[in-house]
């Protein structure tokens, strides 16, 4: 048997994915807590998120801690390719273990 059609939420399943208006907020990567474990990827309906290589400048701004993370994770994190996508479900910011992801106001770069 598949996956359900939609995410569950608390243990109750949802009647959308995520209602939510696309392009209000935006998931925010705390770059020193990602260890690049796909929950994100895998729970959000919109396919806002990709495991990529960490790139050079980002790996610049961490840490001594968050350094030694990503080299142990393969120097690969979460990266937000689809921030105009997010509906505010919150569903990446609950399965991420690590506690890496916050919601913030989406601004057009």
């Amino acid at each position: 048997m598949g996956a359900p059609a939609f995410p569950f939420l608390g243990g109750v399943a949802m009647s959308e994915p995520c209602p939510g208006e696309p392009g209000k907020v935006a998931p925010v990567v705390d770059r020193n807590r990602c260890e690049a474990k796909d929950d994100c990827v895998r729970v959000c309906p919109y396919h806002v998120f990709e495991i990529q290589p960490l790139s050079f400048e980002d790996r610049a701004t961490l840490s001594l801690l968050g350094k030694i993370k990503a080299w142990v994770h393969g120097n690969r994190q979460a990266y937000v390719v689809r921030p105009e996508a997010c509906r505010a479900c919150q569903l990446c910011v609950e399965a991420c273990p690590e506690n890496a992801l916050r919601l913030a106001p989406y601004s057009v770069r």
